[in-house]
């Protein structure tokens, strides 16, 4: 079998020309590979680097139970940022051992530029409060445990 240099030289000028890093032609039977060998690794993309953490850490859940499965949680009913009082400076609406009623308000969610209050399902003590002020919620997160 006769190998067409000239067409393996042309071949290898459309790798370096068109930045290929592989070529293959099937003619009258015949199939040639070009393959150009690489100088390092394929460039890769870096993930993302991770979110900045946040001056105060969630308070840690009840290690027995997650708070989503606990009897006593106050769950979010939409997407939204919580506001944990009124208005800036105001004193919480809630705080750890306080004891609320059902009806009372325990925060705000503001969806959509509309500030929700979000009110107590039962009444009890509040065990803990498992958001921050002005973080983002989604539907169905776990906002508080109320025993």
């Amino acid at each position: 079998m006769r190998v067409d240099t000239d067409l393996v030289r042309k071949l290898a000028e459309m790798l370096d020309e068109n930045d290929l890093s592989e070529i293959e032609v099937e003619d009258n039977g015949r199939r040639i590979v070009v393959k150009r060998k690489l100088s390092g690794a394929p460039a890769a993309y870096a993930p993302p680097p991770p979110p900045a953490a946040s001056a105060a850490p969630p308070p840690p859940a009840a290690p027995d139970q997650p708070p989503a499965a606990h009897p006593g949680a106050v769950k979010s009913p939409m997407v939204g940022t919580v506001y944990l009082s009124a208005e800036p400076g105001a004193a919480p609406f809630m705080s750890i051992g306080a004891s609320v009623k059902e009806g009372d308000t325990l925060l705000i969610i503001e969806a959509m530029k509309v500030m929700n209050p979000i009110a107590a399902p039962r009444s009890g003590v509040v065990k803990q409060i498992l958001v921050q002020d002005a973080q983002p919620v989604e539907y169905e997160q776990p906002l508080a445990i109320i025993e």
